[in-house]
């Protein structure tokens, strides 16, 4: 019993915790947008994920790839990325531009997405590398991927990187993309959801001895 009490405690102090973070990254995106000069180099520190950014740069439009086996409003389609050449040359920064189907009849056939040259503005929010599928033997070169691997990209196409994307916000109707982006869930339930098991364990643990211990003897005891 107190094994499981402390584990249902120790569920509950969890979701305690996932809340308080999922309501700082609200609280994250109501701040004022920062500038090109705000995304790390290295490793993001903590408070800067999710927040308002808006950056100046030019498309590497030659390298966009299509992050296959995305959804968007239950459907199912291509993520496309592409670096962004900021401003002043000496860093780039991958840009999750939206959602696009795909042609599930011709699978190699790629959505026409718009990619204008010269300098262009893009508004968003700082964000970690899309995130990796489970893949058997997924293509690590082509347009077409299951993942993106920042390491390797970095070195097939001799861009300097960033090591954080930047989740592009706004209508993408002109770019021909939907960015109906999903809200960070806190997860919190799941965590609550845990406590009460290990707390109705605990609950029935104290019936079960309460009943072998004390009730089940004095029914099978003989009457004096």
């Amino acid at each position: 019993m107190g094994a499981t009490l402390a584990l249902g405690a120790w569920q509950l102090d969890r979701g305690r915790q996932r809340e308080a973070l999922h309501a700082a990254i609200a609280q994250r995106a109501l701040l004022p947008p920062l500038g090109s000069a705000a995304l790390p180099g290295g490793d993001p520190a903590a408070d800067l994920m999710h927040r308002p950014v808006v950056v100046r740069g030019t498309w590497a439009a030659q390298h966009t790839v299509f992050l296959d086996n995305r959804q968007m409003n239950g459907r199912q389609g291509f993520y496309v990325v592409t670096p962004l050449l900021l401003e002043g040359g000496r860093r780039a920064v991958l840009v999750e531009r939206g959602w696009a189907p795909r042609n599930f009849e011709r699978r190699e056939q790629l959505p026409p997405v718009a990619s204008p040259p010269g300098l262009v503005e893009i508004r968003g929010r700082i964000a970690p590398l899309p995130a990796k599928l489970y893949e058997f033997s997924g293509a690590v070169s082509g347009p077409i991927r299951q993942n993106l691997d920042l390491g390797r990209f970095a070195a097939e196409t001799g861009l300097p990187l960033l090591a954080v994307a930047v989740r592009q916000t706004g209508d993408g109707a002109a770019d021909g993309l939907l960015r109906q982006w999903p809200e960070p869930a806190s997860g919190a339930g799941k965590n609550y959801g845990y406590a009460f098991q290990w707390w109705a364990l605990a609950a029935v643990t104290a019936i079960l001895y309460v009943w072998f211990q004390f009730i089940a003897p004095r029914r099978k005891a003989p009457p004096a």
